[in-house]
């Protein structure tokens, strides 16, 4: 993998040198030390993956990865001293196509990298996701169905899992420029929205309470982080906010985390929530499937419109990747394949139309 570096501090750009003199299967391409001079340095020689600085004199490396996707896009890692001290920045870079943010590593006293695991673990995470030039796509296996409590036939579990049935569901899964897209989304739906959302963003679990209250200033619903075994309702938004998978059990109503599939590269895993929506149910189900690298949702949005739920996919011309949502429609997982600006409107007026044909309850 060729990998660029983009900071401004050069004690910083030389402890990524040396932390990628270490990695087998990662070379360093070239260096800048702003933003303008990566521009021109990425036109030219396009690496496969970019360690972007955020503080940066003149062009800033949000703006810098926000033009960078549009010339010549790529895997972009966000490094920066504080991504606590610099959310805003962070969650701007991811909405213009950065994957991921991690604090940039230190030199210790004693000459170790301090702080160098977790720039380590998503670099190779970035490595199983994509590959340099692949020839040609390996078909993908389906995401197993994730694990789910013993049923019980019980009368009041019966009555639950009639009342959870009725509970109308939206399911977005999105992963690179999923901030950005999210916020528009949600900014199209009203305080009294009927329906309860639930979010799988590829991100870091110490981001999402950050990327909620981010949300939050887009959306006049409840944004949230998500619980094990908390009872989904509406409205409200629930965003994923663990290195488990975040799904829906339609026994008791309440959403889990389960570490199955533990196999995959993405995490919280799109495709485990889809499927654990995929089953029968009295209220509308909607599943999403928004801007990402990858083919994280596809096989699960597929399970979802088999199951009689609505399935959107973002069109090609609103993506700042066009992966996770191309997966799906050459699936034909996709009831409707949407620009952005429209998904917003499009749910709501699918939930609103729904609750006029569901029957009363008995």
């Amino acid at each position: 993998m060729k990998v660029a570096i983009v900071n401004d501090s050069r004690a910083a750009a030389e402890v990524l040198r040396r932390i990628l003199a270490e990695l087998p299967g990662f070379d360093l391409l070239w260096t800048a030390f702003s933003g303008e001079e990566a521009l021109r340095m990425a036109a030219t020689a396009r690496p496969d993956i970019i360690l972007m600085d955020l503080i940066m004199p003149g062009i800033d490396g949000a703006e810098t990865t926000r033009r960078i996707m549009q010339t010549a896009p790529c895997v972009i890692l966000v490094v920066t001293a504080t991504t606590v001290g610099n959310r805003h920045l962070v969650f701007e870079a991811m909405g213009h196509g950065a994957l991921d943010a991690v604090n940039t590593p230190t030199l210790g006293a004693n000459g170790g990298m301090a702080g160098a695991e977790p720039l380590l673990q998503k670099l190779r995470t970035v490595a199983r996701l994509v590959s340099p030039a692949p020839a040609s796509p390996a078909p993908v296996s389906p995401a197993p169905a994730p694990e789910k409590p013993p049923r019980h036939h019980s009368g009041a579990r019966l009555r639950q899992k009639h009342d959870a049935s009725r509970l109308p569901i939206v399911a977005i899964g999105a992963s690179t420029g999923g901030p950005q897209a999210l916020s528009q989304i949600l900014a199209h739906l009203p305080a009294n929205f009927p329906a309860a959302i639930v979010v799988a963003q590829h991100v870091d679990d110490h981001f999402a309470p950050g990327l909620a209250a981010w949300l939050q200033h887009h959306t006049p619903l409840p944004v949230r982080i998500a619980r094990h075994r908390e009872l989904l309702a509406a409205p409200g938004v629930w965003l994923a906010a663990s290195a488990d998978h975040l799904v829906y059990n339609q026994d008791d109503g309440r959403l889990h985390y389960t570490p199955n599939p533990r196999d995959t590269p993405y995490r919280p895993s799109v495709d485990a929530l889809f499927h654990s929506l995929a089953e029968s149910h009295r209220a509308l189900r909607i599943g999403v499937l928004l801007t990402g690298m990858g083919r994280d949702g596809a096989e699960g949005l597929l399970a979802m419109r088999s199951s009689g739920a609505l399935t959107i996919a973002q069109d090609a011309a609103t993506c700042v990747v066009y992966g996770m949502p191309k997966a799906a429609a050459e699936l034909k997982a996709a009831a409707e394949v949407l620009p952005l600006n429209a998904i917003g409107p499009r749910i709501l007026e699918a939930i609103n139309s729904s609750l006029k044909t569901i029957p009363a309850p008995i």
